[in-house]
């Protein structure tokens, strides 16, 4: 099993993809309430959506890991993200919608999570770090784009539906003005999408960890809503309605928003590359 499978380019974008792994090692699987519960809450599809951004010269990076096993966009100390919002852990121990996930007595401990943290977070990270400096080398400054995506309609962990495009940049920190603007310009060239910018996501522990724009290194999560590109039910899902299958038609639409947007971090990286 790879660990962390990176497809390097040469442009200076790197899009991410830390939740769309679904495998699970059959050790831990043993402990779990059920396999489809441990695999609810991935990214679905969302290497798929973008596989376009290899063509653009972007590298790309992606963990098979499933979050369950730990989530590879969260403190490693622990520490939440989001103080006194409901949220789930490095190594969660429930669904988003509040499920267990492991049989009584099989959770993790402390030791268990500091093996799986050594095993599958820090090769992440490393492999994360390594390409992030090496186009910042080679550019001077380089866009860390952390694409993932979310079920519409989650009420433990906010109200209504959450729209199209949720941009996270920690309350402008984590990037430059003007590459916020860039992506928010390219979501409002497709208006049947709505967006909103620092709402209930304001970037993971990547975005900002790795934001440093004084340094060069601008970091945004993009949160789709998965009505977006799939098939979404309103109410709760089970095994039988979730996930939907990937249907290219469906996501065609989407594709031609992110093709936009990746194409506006580019140009806010190497303005020099786009044409007069």
């Amino acid at each position: 099993m790879s660990l962390v499978e990176v497809h390097r380019g040469e442009a200076p974008l790197i899009v991410s993809f830390p939740h769309t792994g679904t495998d699970i090692p059959p050790k831990i699987e043993a402990g779990l309430v059920s396999p489809w519960l441990a695999r609810k809450d991935a990214d679905w599809w969302v290497h798929k959506l973008y596989d376009f951004a290899t063509e653009l010269g972007a590298t790309t990076l992606r963990t098979p890991i499933s979050r369950t096993v730990i989530d590879v966009n969260r403190d490693p100390s622990g520490a939440s993200l989001y103080p006194g919002q409901t949220t789930t852990g490095l190594c969660p121990l429930t669904t988003f919608d509040g499920e267990p996930l492991y049989r009584d007595g099989a959770e993790p401990d402390e030791a268990e999570i500091a093996r799986r943290r050594s095993a599958y977070f820090d090769p992440f990270h490393a492999a994360l770090a390594q390409e992030v400096e090496r186009l910042r080398g080679k550019h001077g400054q380089v866009v860390l784009y952390e694409a993932h995506s979310i079920r519409s309609h989650v009420p433990r962990l906010f109200d209504g539906a959450l729209p199209n495009f949720n941009i996270g940049v920690n309350g402008g920190a984590s990037c430059a003005p003007a590459l916020t603007n860039a992506v928010e310009a390219a979501c409002d060239r497709h208006p049947q999408f709505s967006r909103v910018t620092d709402g209930r996501f304001k970037g993971g522990w990547t975005t900002r960890h790795y934001g440093r724009p004084s340094d060069g290194v601008h970091a945004i999560q993009m949160e789709l809503a998965c009505r977006g590109y799939m098939d979404d039910p309103r109410g709760p899902v089970t095994e039988q309605t979730w996930p939907a299958a990937y249907d290219p038609a469906r996501a065609a639409p989407m594709r031609a928003a992110l093709t936009d947007i990746l194409n506006a971090c580019l140009a806010f990286a190497e303005p020099s590359k786009v044409a007069p």
